[in-house]
């Protein structure tokens, strides 16, 4: 249960709420929802109810209900740092980083030694790209409640960004000793290691089979047994898997495909050479090294190549330049991408967005005169990257279509690539990229380096 107000309540209020937060950990999203109305029915400035509608908003992937829910939380109970948290992690999301920013700042001046709090804080780092401070709250997480699976596999992950892998696989272990059905940690513990033998895939296989699990945690199992599947060499049956856990993953994604196609034609629309021409400026700092293209078309391994240089450091996969884009212009719109963004950012003073996207990586550049941006999705910012940043440079991956649409159908993401999971979306989508990136060859070419895959991996 979140924190509470303090205030005494009725014994009834006090059995309804334990039911109801019960009924959404069992998944009973339905009788949840009927415990929140009764309670708000009987005392409409209850503020764990609120609490618990956010929760189950949040569930159904109902954003605005949520953010509502847990804002009138913080209106009740401005120190309610759990519901705080949980506005900073709804709005990193929505890409409204200057709204987050304050929810975020709010959570960690209220945050009190609740173990949910301390994990959904590292959640929102491990979002913005700083691992090291997602690892710390996680950290404080396991320590609080060390019995809690989500907490020890949000722990694991981390250590995994940051190569960890030992460490990653010890908290795997643990959580698997204790839950052994936990499907993200199958999931994360399959891809640490190349396996050798079928034991965790009979494992997994049994599991799917017997647990009905719900389309999120099959998708992890089915990603897990194609996985290992695949280093096994068995590639009708991991496509099968793959096939089954893409199946599941769509079900629980929102893919608005006219909105991405509008933001590609306002892309094309606005960031004309005439667009470049018309003004000046920029932040002539030469440190970043920008990779990107689209995701499994060997971003890490350009990024491994060039940071084998002692003066280039691995930043990770930031998205802290769509993040100053976003609070330059007060970004406010529901969808993380838009044309609205694309129109917007236009008018951005290049020398305020390049020196904001400077001062906003600084703690993740390492001591390195020059460090790795490796964000895949940068390339919809490109004209912008070369216009704030002239002393940056940029590396653009590109590889077969057909490889690097199956290497993305057969990778399951957290929270990007909604496109990835049904292979005609997939198709269209990349159209829109290829399309894309010839009109910022045929403009702006001479401005950044484009590498093929093939002819590195060879």
């Amino acid at each position: 249960m979140p924190v509470t107000t303090g205030r005494s309540l009725p014994g009834w209020i006090r059995d309804a709420l334990r039911d109801g937060f019960a009924a959404l950990e069992r998944g009973q999203v339905d009788e949840a929802a009927s415990t929140c109305r009764r309670l708000l029915g009987a005392d409409p400035k209850l503020t764990e109810a609120h609490f618990l509608v956010g929760l189950v908003a949040t569930e159904i992937r109902d954003r605005k209900t949520a953010v509502h829910a847990f804002g009138s939380v913080t209106e009740l109970d401005p120190r309610h740092g759990a519901a705080w948290a949980q506005l900073a992690r709804l709005f990193h999301q929505a890409g409204q980083p200057l709204r987050a920013d304050a929810a975020l700042e709010r959570a960690i001046e209220f945050e009190d030694g609740n173990p949910a709090v301390a994990d959904l804080i590292g959640s929102v780092y491990s979002t913005l790209g700083d691992q090291h401070e997602a690892l710390r709250w996680f950290g404080r997480a396991v320590e609080a409640a060390p019995r809690n699976a989500a907490f020890r596999v949000n722990y694991a992950n981390c250590h995994v960004y940051l190569g960890n892998l030992d460490d990653a696989e010890r908290e795997l272990r643990h959580v698997l000793g204790t839950h052994p059905f936990n499907p993200n940690a199958h999931w994360i513990l399959a891809g640490l290691r190349t396996t050798a033998d079928r034991r965790h895939i009979d494992e997994m296989q049994r599991y799917i089979a017997s647990c009905n699990y719900p389309p999120q945690a099959e998708a992890f199992m089915q990603y897990a047994v194609g996985k290992e599947l695949e280093d096994l060499g068995d590639w009708d049956a991991a496509f099968a898997a793959f096939d089954a856990g893409a199946h599941a993953r769509r079900q629980t994604l929102d893919f608005d495909e006219q909105a991405e196609v509008a933001m590609y034609d306002a892309l094309r629309r606005t960031y004309t050479p005439g667009w470049m021409a018309r003004t000046h400026g920029g932040c002539t700092d030469p440190s970043p090294i920008f990779v990107v293209g689209q995701p499994r078309t060997g971003t890490t391994l350009v990024e491994r190549i060039v940071t084998a240089h002692p003066d280039v450091h691995s930043a990770g996969e930031l998205r802290q330049f769509g993040n100053s884009i976003r609070r330059l212009i007060d970004y406010r719109e529901p969808k993380r991408f838009s044309a609205r963004l694309v129109e917007q950012a236009a008018d951005v003073d290049p020398e305020l967005l390049g020196n904001a996207y400077i001062a906003s990586t600084r703690h993740m550049r390492g001591g390195s005169s020059r460090f790795v941006d490796k964000l895949p999705s940068n390339f919809l910012y490109l004209p912008l990257i070369l216009k704030s940043l002239p002393g940056a440079k940029v590396v653009h991956l590109t590889r077969q279509p057909m490889d690097a649409c199956f290497a993305s159908f057969k990778q399951l993401f957290a929270d990007a690539y909604p496109h990835s999971y049904e292979q005609r979306e997939m198709a269209r989508h990349h159209a829109r990229y290829y399309q894309l990136m010839s009109a910022w060859r045929e403009r702006f070419g001479e401005y950044f380096f484009e590498i093929a895959y093939e002819d590195v991996a060879r």
